[in-house]
């Protein structure tokens, strides 16, 4: 379905694949500059700070593209959009020179209070309508091409009438942004929730993806949790070659918060990434020419 967002995403550079930056490896990060191509950077780590904090945000865009990834617009809550958040986060934006930034379908405040966490929302027209104002207003106040990102949700929330591929699908063409794939949330989903992953990218509009988010995630006997703090599985690659096949993205980007490994192994893991990339492309490539008469 045609869109204006399809004349946006025409505009955005391709970034290539990038890490998110944190201040445990960020000397590594900076020092391995020429084999990451960009940077992913949380804005609730830097607002409003200063010392150590605002000279690596200094030297992360004196180094490297930037692209920005929120947590705290809470689209989902029923409280009012903080207003005073999204003054500074708009600065923040401008700042980085960020081509794009992002935040969750998610709700992440009670009213002042935040809760640190990203509870899901019910898929249903009601959120839909809800949200879709709340992502209109963000993307008039902000003025740069905004993603939402898929989550993971351990239960379905009461008031759900829809299943979560419809749900995104008329959220992405109501609010007319960008998404933003989680292509390991995906797959955490589908164990814990019992769907077919790929079915569930086929129902997507992937023309819509931006960007996509890899991570690792941990399997316990009866659950799988969504925790940055692991190896990506090899399912979890099989779905991004999946994507890459139908989609093209502008970044993809590697999540990696805890339990960090020698910068070694993050490094062989944004390898693979390219690798798959490259086959991608050479394989559409390919597709193409085959084509030609």
């Amino acid at each position: 379905m045609s869109s204006s967002f399809d004349k946006v995403k025409s505009t955005l550079p391709y970034l290539g694949v990038g890490l998110g930056l944190r201040r445990e490896v960020a000397a590594e990060t900076f020092e391995a500059g020429h084999v990451i191509d960009f940077l992913e950077v949380i804005p609730e780590q830097y607002l409003c700070k200063g010392g150590d904090t605002r000279e690596r945000l200094n030297k992360a865009r004196a180094s490297m593209p930037l692209v920005v990834h929120g947590l705290n617009l809470s689209l989902g809550g029923a409280s009012p959009l903080d207003q005073e958040y999204i003054t500074r986060l708009k600065t923040f934006v401008q700042f980085t020179d960020a081509p794009w930034f992002s935040d969750h379908v998610a709700f992440a405040s009670l009213g002042d209070l935040y809760l640190h966490e990203l509870l899901p929302v019910p898929f249903c027209k009601e959120t839909i309508e809800h949200m879709s104002r709340r992502i209109k207003m963000v993307k008039e106040q902000i003025e740069k091409p905004f993603l939402i990102e898929n989550t993971t949700y351990y239960m379905s929330m009461p008031g759900s009438d829809m299943t979560e591929p419809q749900f995104l699908t008329e959220l992405l063409e109501e609010a007319d942004c960008g998404l933003l794939l989680d292509v390991n949330n995906v797959y955490v989903n589908s164990v814990n929730h019992g769907f077919d992953p790929f079915l569930f990218l086929d129902q997507l509009p992937l023309e819509r993806v931006v960007q996509i988010h890899m991570a690792g995630h941990l399997a316990k006997e009866d659950i799988v949790l969504d925790t940055h703090g692991a190896p990506i599985a090899d399912p979890v690659f099989d779905l991004l070659r999946y994507v890459l096949s139908k989609a093209t993205v502008c970044g993809i980007t590697l999540e990696r918060d805890q339990n960090l490994p020698p910068f070694d192994e993050i490094l062989a893991e944004l390898s693979a990434i390219k690798i798959i990339t490259a086959e991608a492309k050479q394989a559409k490539t390919s597709l193409e020419l085959e084509k030609r008469p």
